[in-house]
């Protein structure tokens, strides 16, 4: 039995199933919790707040861990390991080295800007729209990825800011928001924007996320699309995704219980 295979297969599952519960959890927190808390009253927040939020924050944040430490796993052993970093003739230079920190670094990045441009979601998303074409592009010219390994390295710059977000800035502004509503008090407004904006930043992550995942596993589209090169399918989905997580919310704002 060849142990890397196995490793393989188990990986694969358990990356699998921690992300499906993982984004599962995401979506319910914001096309479905978040309308129904904006329905509760002071007494029923108190008791169903403290309940219900630390166990699905339990599963929430744990899932994330797994989904993405299992990630990295599987990208050092297919990727790194496996030969599919590069073209035939083509090795590691200073470029690939370079987008491999940055991969695994953008979160400081990111936090820097949501910080000071996330409070206007157009201006974040132009800024962050940009900035996604400039790294894949360096990823495909400059470090020269392969088509499979710029798509696969792109979800795991996604799925880190996504994990530290999570871990970061989600879970330790919900811990005082869920004391203060069991206390009978007002949470911190900051401590609620702080994690809502993140929340709703992962969901806009997500969706391009999942493609750039299974894009991995192809090369159906390395090919140019409408005369572009191939790296600029990562930016159409991204759009495309992103209007269609805008159309979730606001079908989510008008779906009303009985």
């Amino acid at each position: 039995m060849d142990m890397n295979e196995l490793l393989s297969v188990v990986f694969r599952w358990l990356h699998i199933v921690a992300g499906i519960l993982w984004i599962g959890l995401l979506y319910w927190f914001n096309f479905v919790n978040a309308t129904f808390a904006g329905t509760m009253d002071g007494d029923t927040k108190k008791k169903v707040v403290p309940e219900l939020m630390p166990r699905s924050l339990y599963f929430f944040r744990w899932a994330a861990m797994y989904t993405y430490v299992t990630g990295i796993l599987l990208l050092g052993m297919v990727f790194y390991m496996g030969g599919l970093m590069f073209e035939q003739g083509v090795t590691w230079g200073t470029g690939a080295y370079v987008m491999l920190v940055v991969t695994f670094l953008a979160y400081g990045l990111y936090d820097a800007l949501a910080k000071n441009l996330g409070k206007d979601i157009r201006v974040f998303a132009i800024v962050g729209f940009v900035l996604i074409g400039v790294i894949v592009y360096l990823m495909a010219d400059w470090a020269q990825f392969s088509f499979r390994a710029y798509n696969i390295h792109m979800g795991a710059l996604f799925g880190g800011i996504m994990a530290a977000n999570v871990w970061s800035r989600i879970w330790p502004a919900q811990k005082k928001i869920i004391t203060a509503i069991k206390g009978g008090s007002a949470p911190d407004a900051a401590e609620v924007a702080l994690a809502g904006q993140r929340s709703r930043h992962n969901t806009y992550l997500s969706a391009p996320l999942v493609w750039m995942m299974i894009n991995s596993h192809t090369t159906v589209a390395a090919s140019e699309w409408i005369g572009l090169p191939a790296w600029t399918n990562i930016l159409i989905v991204v759009a495309l995704a992103w209007g269609v997580v805008a159309l979730m919310y606001k079908k989510a704002a008008k779906v009303k219980g009985f």
